[in-house]
């Protein structure tokens, strides 16, 4: 219902501009020349022949605009001009009858506009909030893997007799899945770096903070939050 009255009502105000035989009209007739020339420099034409052979309009229709007579010219004309010039019929109008296109603004979003616009806003923040709980029961079902498998792939990359390293490729998918989700490795195993406890995880024995440390087993982060601390020993 609420859609059927807004098509009505910018139909009575479009109708205002037009006639019974479809020709746009108004009261005050401005001289639209210079801005019809403007149009046509910036579109590439030079004369009126031009462009009336692009639109497939006779001439006598653009010697109409120059003299203001937009709103007296049927709209299919309009329209085919507008598009030889490459802009849009509003602005077209805009130009040569800037007084019509204020009276079509739009108006003001209705309470029924404005609540839909909240829900709209409500299923977009469901729809974050599910798919955050979806990456987090994910990770929480390849946790295994992630803890286990840098490790496993860095002894495959060591030992190439092991017949593992054939499967590095296979797991290429949930790697690429993990950087879709923007999961990233704190860092890889094997690397030597200063003990942090807020990130790493003593497996046996103590450190200081800032004391050189090992990666074990690689840690995880998504964004600014950390999932799961390296596990790290001594050097």
């Amino acid at each position: 219902m609420y859609f059927f009255k807004a098509r009505d009502s910018l139909r009575s105000r479009i109708c205002r501009f037009i006639n019974l035989d479809g020709f746009f009209v108004a009261a005050n007739i401005p001289d639209c020349a210079p801005q019809l020339q403007r149009l046509m420099q910036q579109a590439g034409f030079s004369s009126d022949r031009e462009l009336s052979q692009k639109a497939g309009v006779p001439e006598i229709q653009l010697s109409r605009l120059r003299r203001g007579l937009a709103l007296k010219t049927r709209a299919d004309i309009l329209l085919k001009i507008s598009q030889a010039l490459q802009i849009s019929l509003t602005e077209l109008l805009a130009t040569l009858a800037p007084d019509f296109v204020e009276e079509l603004e739009p108006a003001p979003p209705s309470a029924l506009e404005q609540e839909y616009q909240r829900l709209q806003a409500t299923v977009e923040q469901q729809r974050e909030s599910l798919m955050q709980e979806f990456q987090l029961s994910s990770l929480q079902i390849l946790e295994s893997w992630m803890l286990q498998w840098p490790t496993a792939a860095s002894k495959a990359k060591e030992n190439h007799n092991l017949r593992a390293q054939k499967l590095l490729p296979l797991l290429r998918p949930v790697e690429q899945l993990l950087q879709h989700w923007g999961v990233e490795p704190i860092a890889p195993v094997g690397a030597e770096l200063p003990y942090n406890p807020q990130q790493h995880q003593l497996i046996e024995g103590k450190a200081e903070p800032g004391e050189l440390v090992k990666v074990r087993y690689t840690g995880y982060k998504q964004g600014d939050k950390l999932l799961y601390r390296a596990k790290v020993s001594r050097v």
